[in-house]
């Protein structure tokens, strides 16, 4: 069954989040991402090779996710501790302003589906989620290919987009400000 559309279950978890002089420890749970935009990108482990240049990818684009009002979270079955450490010992990590999230008990990753049960570690994952807690987009793919965040940015103003906008949809290689597209019988054989 996909993901797509659905409620996000509800979850309580710990993160570290650094976004001032000195970070913290924070709760993170479904209440969290109720009323913006989120978008969480699942990981398989801290302290491993691709993960740190998705991280810094998203810290490179982190203006922008707030600029269009979306928190970003990034998601490991590690714990809130090891993220700290993490954090405070890679320099592509330590760019992080967005909280960094703990799946110990791997209750997050399960409920979106990208927990590899034989290693106790997540796939690579990117969701973003609504207002309304609602699935909107869903990538998952195998652990050794890492993600462009820049194609994650353009599917979040694209889901912003069609929410604030019934009855259009966005084509391929949409960005914001380029011309959509209003299904109707007028178009069907003439794109």
């Amino acid at each position: 069954m996909s993901l797509i559309n659905t409620q996000v279950q509800p979850f309580k978890t710990e993160a570290f989040v650094n976004r001032g002089v000195k970070g913290e420890f924070i709760t993170v749970s479904d209440e969290s991402l109720k009323g913006k935009w989120s978008v969480l990108i699942f990981m398989p482990a801290a302290f491993t090779f691709n993960c740190p240049t998705e991280i810094e990818d998203a810290a490179n684009s982190y203006e922008e996710f707030k600029k269009a009002g979306a928190e970003v979270y990034i998601v490991t079955t590690d714990t809130h501790f090891s993220h700290k450490v993490w954090h405070e010992t890679s320099d592509a990590v330590g760019k992080a302003k967005f909280p960094l999230v703990g799946d110990p008990t791997h209750k997050l990753t399960k409920a979106f589906d990208v927990y590899i049960e034989e290693e106790g570690l997540a796939l690579r994952g990117t969701f973003i989620i609504n207002p309304e807690l609602m699935i909107k987009t869903a990538e998952i793919h195998s652990d050794e290919i890492a993600r462009d965040v820049s194609e994650t940015v353009r599917k979040l103003k694209a889901a912003q987009f069609t929410a604030a906008n019934p009855g259009q949809v966005c084509p391929a290689k949409w960005k914001e400000g380029a011309k959509t597209l209003t299904p109707s019988l007028d178009l069907v054989g003439k794109i």
